[in-house]
């Protein structure tokens, strides 16, 4: 592959060097080997935004233990969420698997380690609750292998540093589901990456900016872009672009002459992460625990404790911590939310920040929160933390998205969305969590949208079955199980 030479015309480009592009690009060309696709990526290396180990929670988001996906209702708990999820991140990991099946693949262990997931909550209601949703799970195929508990001992068998020093008499609640993962996204980027560059001659060229995208009258799309260390500007032709820039994808797409961005805004939100500096501590913990958002607290300020694994080094961080930057990215500009204004979402943004004022409140809290009111938070984890073990480290930038809506103006979105012309020839992603650990399934989508006929072809339909056996058919228990000890084994876990 020659890199010296840029061309001009492609089948697809995606922007941006991340975890959905990386997935996209391959998926793609697997399904047509001789597709045209280029990847441009703004930094001088790919993964280094939303999908850098350090940027994002590194969960294997299954709603093993997230408690957020099983709201409670009226005395029910709705689990319908979690399903989704634990389909989607199931999809996957079969991805994944046959990408070691197919010899592209050889060392899964360098981006996916076994780690159980707790859900673990302090006080009477918190525990009923726990134990609801326990009774609600172990009932659906997916969840079955759950366990739950009252018991301290088992908890101190199951998070020993949690337990430390605890009252006897404390009231609290744990479940585990041994299965869960914890996932490297960034290497794992780099490493879809490679397979495109190299068994795939797709480039993947960086320092590229995107500056618009620009409708053509020869082939569908005109993708304006800027070499950041020569200067040079290149006007290259694309059937089909995909935006998956993180944070830079809304102000991408407000380029964009599609009327489906209309209304589109998105409110900045920084994350920092308390990370252990004791060797000591972090042998003795390997789980990934997670309890409950505070009263009227967002969904993104779960608490959590977690095992994560980061140049080939075992870590434990506790978060996540909000801060504000009005950048979009983290390495953006702090002109960006100003540069996001439209007049087309002034009132969702409006709406949206008029009934989102605890979340303002959240917000302003955390920005103006000391390392010591960080280790407070860390201490009903921990009872006995000391300052002196852990340092705050700033994680990604997320952008949570801002969309219209016809009763309160405008709605925040917690999630991922894809935006998509009529014609299916430019996509979009916006917002964050899931995210990462969706990422095959929200590529699915986007190649309905824009490659239907890859996909539905026979040839398309014989590899997609064999790819991702979830695709296109109902999940069934002795699927999922089946599905589950394959990719189990392809990626040793």
């Amino acid at each position: 592959m020659n890199k010296d030479k840029i061309e001009k015309e492609y089948d697809l480009i995606c922007v941006g060097g991340g975890i959905m592009s990386a997935t996209l690009a391959l998926m793609a060309k697997i399904l047509k080997p001789d597709l045209k696709v280029l990847i441009v990526e703004r930094l001088d290396d790919v993964a280094q935004e939303s999908s850098a180990a350090w940027n994002n929670a590194g969960t294997g988001h299954s709603a093993l233990c997230e408690l957020n996906y099983c709201p409670e209702k009226d005395g029910e708990i709705s689990i319908k969420k979690a399903i989704k999820i634990c389909q989607q991140f199931e999809t996957s990991k079969q991805f994944w698997s046959y990408l070691v099946e197919q010899g592209l693949l050889d060392n899964p262990n360098s981006f996916i380690a076994a780690v159980p997931h707790h859900s673990w909550v302090l006080g009477q209601e918190n525990a009923d609750y726990l134990e609801k949703r326990f009774n609600t799970m172990k009932h659906h195929f997916m969840f079955e292998t759950i366990d739950f508990t009252r018991d301290s001992s088992k908890m101190k068998q199951w998070f020993p540093l949690i337990m430390e020093n605890r009252q006897e008499d404390e009231v609290m609640a744990a479940s585990r589901i041994d299965r869960g993962t914890e996932v490297n996204y960034g290497v794992l980027t780099k490493t879809l990456f490679n397979i495109l560059e190299t068994k795939y001659d797709t480039p993947v060229y960086c320092n590229m900016e995107v500056k618009d995208i620009d409708p053509s009258p020869d082939i569908d799309w005109t993708v304006e872009v800027k070499n950041l260390k020569t200067k040079e500007k290149y006007n290259l032709e694309s059937k089909h672009v995909f935006i998956g820039a993180g944070g830079g994808s809304l102000l991408l797409l407000q380029k964009v002459e599609i009327e489906e961005k209309e209304g589109y805004g998105g409110f900045p939100v920084s994350g920092e992460w308390l990370v252990c500096k004791n060797p000591d501590l972090i042998k003795q913990h390997n789980a990934k625990v997670y309890s409950k958002a505070g009263l009227g607290d967002p969904p993104m300020s779960t608490p959590h404790l977690d095992t994560r694994y980061i140049n080939g080094k075992r870590e434990l961080l506790f978060g996540p911590f909000a801060g504000f930057s009005p950048k979009f990215l983290k390495e953006g500009s702090n002109f960006d939310l100003f540069k996001s204004v439209k007049f087309d979402n002034i009132s969702p943004l409006l709406g949206a920040f008029w009934h989102n004022l605890p979340l303002t409140k959240y917000l302003i809290e955390q920005v103006t929160s000391s390392h010591e009111d960080r280790m407070d938070a860390l201490r009903k984890f921990m009872k006995d933390a000391k300052s002196h073990d852990w340092e705050i480290l700033v994680a990604g930038q997320r952008v949570q998205i801002i969309k219209k809506d016809e009763f309160e103006g405008g709605v925040l979105q917690f999630g991922t969305e894809v935006v998509s012309s009529k014609d299916g020839s430019i996509t979009c992603l916006l917002g964050a969590s899931p995210g990462a650990s969706t990422a095959t399934s929200v590529m699915l989508e986007v190649l309905e949208q824009a490659f239907p006929e890859l996909l539905h072809s026979e040839k398309g339909k014989a590899i997609m079955n064999k790819m991702i056996p979830f695709w296109n058919t109902e999940v069934t228990e002795s699927l999922f199980n089946e599905q589950l000890v394959k990719s189990e084994k392809c990626l040793k876990l």
